[in-house]
Formats: structure tokens, sequence, C-alpha cells
């Protein structure tokens, strides 16, 4: 979900927040227990397999009509479906220009 900053006077800002819960299907669990590798995910075994909850929040703030710049927060329950991992809180950044 988005906000526009219309709504506080800053017509140029967003404040947003989303949320998800990713799984994975039977058999690429096993593969991924049984040491399999794919592009995001498999680094051995996969033991203790957890749904991978992730929430993010985040205030992009118009410095001018061409230019913001994005304060983020992520949260990771569970990275890379493994409960043996994590939390992980990341405070990603962006910045956007438009030429």
């Amino acid at each position: 979900m988005s906000i526009s900053g219309k709504n506080w006077g800053r017509p140029d800002d967003t404040i947003g927040v989303a949320g998800v819960i990713n799984g994975l299907v039977p058999a690429h669990e096993a593969y991924l227990a049984a040491g399999g590798m794919g592009i995001l995910v498999g680094d051995g075994a996969l033991i203790n397999y957890g749904l991978e909850h992730i929430v993010e929040a985040y205030y992009s703030y118009a410095l001018t009509a061409s230019t913001k710049v994005t304060f983020d927060y992520q949260f990771i329950a569970n990275p890379g479906y493994n409960a043996d991992r994590g939390p992980v809180n990341g405070p990603p950044r962006s910045a956007w220009w438009m030429l």
C-alpha cells in the first residue's frame, strides 16, 4: 500500500508498506534439503524449513521535482526459507533522479 504525500502537503512524496509470506512447494523443499542449489537459495542443506516473512516500509522524500531520496526498512524472518537463520533487519536506501 502506498499513500501520496498530497495528504500532508508534499504531493511528490510517498509513504508505503508491504508484506509477503513466501513458501516452497514440497518438491523444491526436498531438493534444497538434499543439498540442491537454486539461483537465490541453497547453501548445502535446508534442515529446518520455515516460511519466509518479509515486511517493508519506505518514505520517498522529494528534494526537487526530478530528485527523490528514499528511506527504507526491511524485516525478513526465515531468510532463504531457513528457520535457523535470521531474522534480518535491513535499512536499504535509494536515490532516484530523472534526467
